[in-house]
């Protein structure tokens, strides 16, 4: 049964529109436990790092967070997401794919729910509003596949990309590609590769995303007039490419450089900078000098 909402709707989730959203007693799809399994497993990988621990394998993990952690960023959040650059195909879809193995879903799932935060922004149509709790914007809202519908809508805002086959096929197959990673991992470094690499470097990358959404809408600075609470993280900056300076990126969402200043690391900016040297990356979008006298806050 749906119950009815305030503005006189339905929702297929059961939920009143502004009622807290249960995180376990409710209605889970199939998509949902596949979610939570996926990051249930790779939880428990960590915690059988220590027992099957090599140097050699735990320094793969590293590498192998910071690599697809930065093809998170660069690909699917600043060229998919923003399109604030532009990359020829045969390279697009090669690193688009590469990020899968950050295990953060298909390009199409993620644009969309990026998106939608920038639109509804705190609001409650935010997918992972902090106006819901630390917890839920850290991680629940993952798991809940109906409530996000419910609130935003169908995936009607990445046109752009489901009128491409690669991203249309990485949508249908996006499990087979997780498993084969896995099992990649395993056949070439057994256990160690699979607890170190898969387990520790998983939830460092995944911990490390999600303080993008919890943390940067709670604490730290801000230099920007935002009709958000988003706010520049600092300390964070360094772990999640750049993706930490959240207030400005909130400011210039289509700036394909968040830390603005000389001194604010950006590592996804440094790569993009790369590219567009090597002639590769095109249309680089940034901020007008305009635009950041209009929206900066009095120092």
């Amino acid at each position: 049964m749906c119950n009815p909402t305030k503005d006189g709707g339905s929702s297929p989730t059961g939920l009143v529109r502004n009622e807290k959203r249960a995180y376990f007693q409710r209605y889970w799809t199939w998509a949902d436990v596949a979610r939570a399994l996926t990051v249930t497993i790779v939880h428990f990988w960590c915690l059988l790092a220590p027992l099957n621990y090599t140097w050699e394998a735990l320094r793969f993990g590293l590498i192998l967070v910071t690599v697809t952690n930065l093809l998170i960023t660069f690909s699917y959040h600043r060229n998919l997401a923003h399109r604030s650059f532009k990359l020829p195909k045969w390279l697009e879809y090669p690193i688009a794919y590469a990020a899968v193995f950050a295990l953060q879903g298909d390009p199409l799932d993620w644009v969309s729910i990026h998106r939608f935060h920038h639109q509804f922004t705190d609001s409650d149509r935010d997918p992972h509003s902090p106006k819901e709790g630390f917890l839920f914007s850290h991680v629940m809202w993952i798991f809940d596949t109906l409530y996000i519908k419910y609130k935003c809508g169908g995936r009607n805002n990445v046109m752009d990309l489901k009128q491409q086959w690669f991203y249309r096929f990485l949508r249908k197959t996006i499990g087979f590609h997780v498993l084969m990673f896995w099992t990649v991992l395993y056949l070439y470094g057994g256990l160690p590769y699979l607890t170190c690499g898969g387990g520790v470097g998983g939830v460092l990358g995944y911990h490390v995303t999600w303080l993008v959404n919890s943390a940067c809408h709670i604490c730290g600075s801000r230099s920007w007039k935002t009709k958000d609470t988003s706010r520049n993280v600092w300390w964070l900056s360094l772990f999640t490419m750049g993706e930490s300076w959240h207030n400005n990126h909130h400011a210039f969402q289509s700036s394909a450089r968040q830390g603005l200043e000389w001194w604010q690391i950006d590592i996804t900016w440094y790569l993009i900078r790369l590219f567009e040297v090597l002639g590769l990356a095109t249309d680089v979008k940034l901020p007008s000098e305009y635009r950041k006298e209009k929206l900066a806050l009095a120092r």
